[in-house]
């Protein structure tokens, strides 16, 4: 979704940078400006870190609960689709039984 020039980070690299926030003492921002990211990004990930973590705000979700979210969203789409089309079945059928 994002920009071709968006720019990609490694898990590893996104774990490296939350870790150096917590041993640092820094802002998020000195941090991303020390390595060359931006903040809102650092920012991001590690908001989603310490909600993996059960430190995050109250009603913030954890990655495993985003997911789940995503999983539920599709799959009540699907169903919505299923529903419109069993519907209009349901209409051509009622038509074709009243000839």
């Amino acid at each position: 979704m994002g920009s071709k020039y968006t720019k990609r980070y490694t898990e590893e690299f996104k774990r490296d940078a939350i870790a150096f926030v917590d041993s640092s003492g820094k802002t998020v921002t000195a941090v991303a400006r020390e390595l060359g990211i931006s903040s809102e990004s650092l920012r991001g990930w590690y908001r989603r870190a310490r909600a993996d973590r059960g430190e995050g705000a109250p009603g913030e979700l954890t990655t495993a609960e985003r997911e789940e979210l995503k999983r539920l969203r599709r799959q009540n789409a699907e169903q919505a689709r299923t529903i419109g089309v069993l519907r209009k079945a349901a209409v051509f059928f009622a038509k074709e039984s009243d000839r």
